[in-house]
């Protein structure tokens, strides 16, 4: 055998053993890549579950994470309604048996759920109560945020009267967006209307948020909404809705020049299908 042989014969011997071992080293890796993705079980209790699959969204992208929200979404809700049915509203709304104010209870339930959350995930909640025909609503909501700019809201209705509350409906607010609840006259009979509003961090300021729900016993219908009001500030004079507000571009071009900046302010009364302008200057 010549040398060129002998020398080929080893290359292809030390080729053959780099890819085995090169091989071994990848299934060695995916190997370990599923471990670490194996978790223990959650919690038994409700607020160790909730932090346990909330901990799972840290570094996951707001497009990406509606499998772990709606997991924690349909946990929270569920007890809600358990617990509504158990602590139930008297015929004026207050909570039997206690002085303090029910939909203050509510939310305080509802902020226990989310009590072992820890740094960056948190949790805000809120919450109103309002008669309706023979029975009563009960409106409840919380955001989930796990950074600035990643959070997510829901809002929930449940209808009852002596017996188990029903869930009659669940509605979410523009992403990364804090919860506020503002109950409105409805001009229509035998609807509720509610704003629904808050504020998103922006890449130089703040983002308002509004949308104006209609509950007619069935259903619950958006009838109104403003997105992403740059810098707006919402406020509610005489039983209107005033929004003030800056216009993105015009803040622009006066940084740019270093000319004034000038605010606008827009008002809205409610009207037979929404929130009508009374004035936008």
């Amino acid at each position: 055998m010549t040398t060129a042989s002998r020398w080929g014969k080893l290359r292809g011997a030390s080729a053959r053993r780099v890819c085995v071992l090169l091989f071994a080293a990848i299934c060695a890796a995916s190997s370990a890549a599923q471990e670490k993705k194996k978790l223990p079980p959650p919690p038994t209790d409700l607020p160790g579950h909730v932090e346990y699959l909330a901990a799972q969204l840290y570094g996951v992208p707001l497009d990406e994470s509606e499998p772990l929200t709606h997991e924690i979404e349909k946990l929270v809700l569920d007890h809600m309604g358990e617990w509504l049915t158990v602590h139930p509203p008297d015929a004026n709304g207050a909570g039997r048996g206690s002085q303090i104010p029910y939909d203050v209870r509510v939310r305080r339930e509802l902020e226990s759920v989310f009590g072992k959350l820890r740094e960056p995930i948190n949790a805000g909640a809120a919450a109103f109560t309002a008669p309706y025909q023979h029975d009563r609503l009960i409106c409840l909501g919380y955001e989930l945020g796990w950074s600035d700019y990643n959070a997510v809201s829901v809002t929930a209705l449940y209808e009852g009267g002596d017996g188990p509350m029903r869930q009659v409906a669940v509605a979410h607010l523009v992403p990364a967006t804090n919860l506020n609840y503002r109950l409105l006259d409805a001009p229509a009979a035998g609807q509720l209307w509610f704003l629904v509003y808050g504020t998103r961090q922006g890449k130089s300021h703040p983002r308002l948020s509004a949308v104006l729900y209609a509950f007619d016993g069935k259903t619950l219908q958006p009838l109104w909404k403003k997105l992403d009001v740059f810098d707006g500030k919402i406020s509610f004079p005489a039983h209107r809705i005033v929004i003030n507000y800056l216009n993105e571009d015009e803040f622009k071009r006066a940084v740019t020049t270093g000319g004034a900046v000038t605010r606008h302010e827009a008002a809205y009364h409610p009207g037979p299908k929404g929130l009508e302008v009374e004035y936008d200057h």
